[in-house]
């Protein structure tokens, strides 16, 4: 029998020490009225303390047959307890909720407010549509590779960074007790060359589709409706980059006005960008509402209604076997307005790309949106580029035969 008596282990709770039953048993109270049976073993000629509960919710009796259920398991069983408590925790925490805690706790010490943002999107957009309902306890080598193949060669850079970011979510995990296991080392399974290929290092430019043959895409296009689909309309029409697209919200639209204001925190430069709308433009959003999911801010939503995967836009394009790159779609629209004499000012404010020259930047603030009793230059140029878009191909002409393109800027 053990040396505590249940009257021994009431009286204890109110004074802090350590009270030992037997056989490696005991009661730890603490001076803050913290109560904790604990069990002391050997395994493998190391001496480990394993938390059996509290005492406030364990009586002696339920301590006792704990403790006996440790002792097989650790000694006749040769089982790993401490590691199988870890796993039962990780279970509980998925990528998702240990990759956002983790940039909460770490944001603040970051450089800037942009890095900041695409920490987390970069997750959002490569990871989370794969492992981030994984528990991350019991995310591998493999599950890593299969969220980096599709991008690893196609965007070298944001690969790495994505790879360096889940890592760094799971050696955190692994600090927290959500994981049993640090992340798979950048060294082995994870290095270029072993489970993953070796990046080129050249760097091409993206593939742009010739501008004559995007009125017969779109026609393809919209054969069948998807919120993919009328995404990748509306970046053609509009011009703007994919995350802008993927993270717009019907908050940022004025149907009437004819406006999408993009907020600062989706551009690329961190400058809010205003967007003239087209008819054509105009039909994609009405599309898009009769699609409208419901609770779901997102104009153009993913998987539970979040924000749209990067991955969704070019699946789009590989399933219609176009060989072509989605940001390639702005170099088609500078082409096509080259080609019809807009001014090179005009396009690139259309583009929200920086005014190269200091000078000029500092003394051109004009936005060439015009008033809505006069139209801009920009709300001309985005209206005959909708018009062009939706115009029948002259010659019945074929995109797959144009499909060398161009390349992307």
């Amino acid at each position: 029998m053990g040396k505590l008596t249940a009257v021994a282990v009431k009286a204890a709770l109110a004074n802090p020490g350590t009270y030992q039953d037997g056989e490696g048993l005991f009661l730890k109270v603490d001076k803050r009225g913290g109560a904790a049976w604990k069990l002391r073993l050997q395994r493998d000629g190391k001496r480990t303390d394993y938390g059996l509960g509290s005492a406030k919710l364990l009586s002696l009796a339920d301590a006792r047959e704990r403790a006996n259920q440790y002792r097989r398991a650790i000694k006749v069983e040769k089982r790993d307890v401490l590691a199988e408590k870890k796993d039962e925790a990780a279970a509980k925490v998925t990528f998702r909720e240990a990759a956002r805690q983790y940039h909460e706790e770490n944001e603040a010490g970051w450089k800037s407010d942009i890095y900041t943002r695409q920490w987390l999107a970069s997750l959002e957009n490569y990871a989370f549509p794969k492992i981030g309902n994984r528990p991350v306890g019991g995310i591998a080598s493999a599950d890593i590779i299969a969220v980096l193949s599709p991008i690893w060669q196609a965007i070298p850079e944001t690969g790495r960074q994505v790879r360096n970011r889940i890592c760094a979510v799971l050696d955190y995990a692994h600090a927290k007790g959500w994981r049993s296991t640090e992340a798979p080392s950048g060294n082995g399974s994870l290095k270029a060359g072993r489970g993953l290929p070796r990046q080129v290092k050249t760097r091409e430019n993206r593939k742009a589709m010739p501008y004559m043959a995007v009125p017969v895409f779109l026609t393809a296009l919209r054969r069948k409706p998807s919120y993919g689909r009328l995404a990748l309309e509306l970046l053609i029409l509009t011009g703007v980059r994919s995350q802008e697209v993927r993270l717009a919200t019907w908050a940022e639209f004025d149907l009437q006005a004819r406006l999408w204001t993009i907020p600062a925190d989706h551009m690329k430069r961190a400058k809010a960008h205003i967007v003239p709308l087209s008819d054509t433009a105009l039909a994609v959003l009405a599309k898009a509402q009769a699609l409208k999911l419901e609770g779901s801010e997102h104009v153009f939503p993913g998987i539970g209604g979040d924000a749209m995967s990067d991955m969704t836009l070019l699946k789009v394009l590989r399933d219609m076997s176009e060989p072509f790159h989605v940001h390639g779609f702005r170099s088609t629209f500078t082409d096509w307005a080259a080609n019809e004499g807009f001014p090179d000012a005009v396009v690139e404010a259309a583009l929200a790309h920086k005014t190269p020259d200091a000078v000029q930047a500092a003394y051109r603030r004009t936005t060439y949106l015009g008033t809505p009793g006069q139209p801009g230059q920009r709300v001309k140029l985005m209206d005959a580029w909708g018009q062009y878009c939706t115009a029948k191909a002259a010659g019945g002409a074929d995109v797959v035969a144009a499909s060398k393109g161009t390349k992307g800027k």
